[in-house]
């Protein structure tokens, strides 16, 4: 296919409103990002969500001259931005869109967003939705085209009521200014974006099953191959991808895949939203650079850990379903893909959970496997049946009635839960256990300990109210 080629007053029209600042050189340490450099500056909601502010803040600034250099352009570009899936599984996403075929063999293809955010402590499409709606819509433009959809179904987690009715407004506004629609941006492009709330599953979050929820099916994963950009909604190619992978496309496009290289280490590339909660001065969710360093994160944007670093206990630094992480890792750990991977955790959705010493660790991954357990589709055996035998092991965990043999056995059973499924809660329900029992073993073992030898004790003094008053005190001193 012939490609136009990128000029260099084109590239200016593009950029005409940002600001591209980035070095050839290699980036020694990361963190600090710049309000220039922020790709969600209305984040906190400070100004207008709707079409004016967008318009105010360069969303819809000439998409039609991106739109004209078509599919290859637009999924090269990405492709040399180094962007990776921002939903928990980092996936190359240029490489993504590629899976969809180039040319039609008569089934429509589909664009399906993901804004199903359940995972605990993950609130960062929610700002998204709330106060830049417009820079996921003209993703959806861009990304359609890319693909070759003409239909975007926009799958909301049924809680966010306030984000999908703030959504519609901003579709209808699209649709209102033509950036939608018949002919959207005036680039003979037809793109209906449709917003579908879910029902509070959260295994709707996984690919398949919201595929399958939007069918009005009961959101059951399903076993691949075939893969979603074969054999997708209704059975016809789709991809399914984040809000905020989305959201972020129309401006690397813009500024270029340089700019968007240049933060963050190789394979790591970009900013990302972070979500801080927990035992932090300042919950916030803040637009970062990859691979900044986690202590920096929490003390710059978060006010620091409740009584200071030294009060840290231990933090899980992508979401409930990645491994727990101690003070000593997160001293120096660094926040992206590769760093959390080496240390057998993940970054996952960037949602940092902090605990500080007046946390019950074990109590606090009891309640995650909890979670798991409930939000189980009952699909898969080792699933069902796992993540309820998990829990009840880890409520005698969190009281000490377990035997410190059955930790042990705990890890076993994560094992054969993990890996063993259709698709990655049976790996999520086993990730935080595994962490757990990885750095506070010794935690587990003691409180185990203790709760026996209170037991001997109660027994003991049990067994002396039980003894005939003359046989009382017959062991005293005479």
């Amino acid at each position: 296919m012939f490609l136009r080629p990128l000029t260099s007053a084109l590239r200016n029209r593009l950029f005409q409103s940002s600001r591209v600042c980035f070095s050839s050189e290699t980036l020694r340490s990361h963190g600090g990002l710049k309000d220039d450099d922020r790709i969600f500056t209305n984040v906190y909601g400070q100004e207008d969500p709707f079409i004016e502010g967008a318009l105010k803040r360069g969303d819809w600034s000439n998409t039609k001259d991106i739109i004209d250099l078509d599919r290859e352009w637009i999924i090269g570009e990405i492709k040399a931005s180094g962007l990776r899936g921002r939903g928990g599984a980092g996936f190359p996403s240029g490489l993504k869109w590629s899976f969809m075929p180039r040319i039609s063999d008569g089934r429509p293809h589909y664009l399906v967003v993901n804004a199903d955010e359940s995972e605990p402590g993950t609130c960062k499409d929610r700002e998204i939705l709330r106060h830049d709606p417009h820079k996921l819509l003209e993703g959806c433009l861009i990304a359609g085209v890319a693909m070759r959809s003409h239909t975007a179904y926009i799958y909301c987690r049924g809680e966010f009521w306030h984000e999908a009715r703030v959504l519609e407004r901003a579709v209808a506004e699209a649709y209102e200014k033509g950036f939608l629609g018949k002919n959207a941006c005036g680039s003979n492009w037809d793109m209906d974006v449709f917003v579908h709330s879910g029902a509070g599953a959260y295994i709707c979050g996984e690919e398949t099953g919201l595929l399958e929820s939007l069918e009005g099916k009961p959101g059951k994963p399903r076993l691949k191959p075939p893969f979603p950009a074969n054999v997708g909604l209704y059975g016809c190619p789709s991809t399914v991808t984040n809000v905020e992978t989305v959201a972020v496309a129309p401006t690397i496009l813009r500024r270029g895949p340089e700019w968007f290289q240049s933060f963050g280490r190789k394979n790591n590339s970009g900013t990302k939203l972070f979500c801080i909660s927990g035992h932090v001065n300042n919950p916030c969710t803040v637009e970062e650079e990859m691979s900044i360093p986690l202590r920096e994160l929490i003390d710059v944007h978060a006010g620091g850990v409740r009584g200071g670093w030294d009060n840290l206990l231990a933090i899980i630094p992508g979401g409930a379903s990645v491994r727990v992480l101690p003070k000593r890792i997160c001293d120096d750990v660094l926040m992206d893909y590769d760093a959390l991977k080496e240390h057998q955790s993940g970054l996952g959705t960037a949602a940092v959970i902090v605990m500080d010493k007046s946390a019950d660790i074990i109590q606090c991954i009891e309640r995650l496997s909890y979670f798991y357990k409930h939000e189980s589709c009952g699909q898969c055996t080792p699933c069902r049946e796992g993540t309820t035998w998990m829990w009840k092991l880890m409520q005698k965990m969190v009281t000490g009635e377990a035997d410190v043999r059955e930790i042990d056995m705990l890890l076993e059973l994560t094992k054969e839960v993990e890996g063993h499924t259709i698709c990655a809660l049976g790996d999520a329900s086993a990730w935080p256990i595994q962490g757990l029992i990885n750095h506070f073993r010794d935690e587990m073992e003691s409180r185990i300990k203790k709760y026996k030898r209170a037991a001997l004790a109660k027994e003991r003094r049990i067994e002396a109210q039980r003894r005939p008053p003359q046989f009382q005190n017959a062991h005293a001193p005479v």
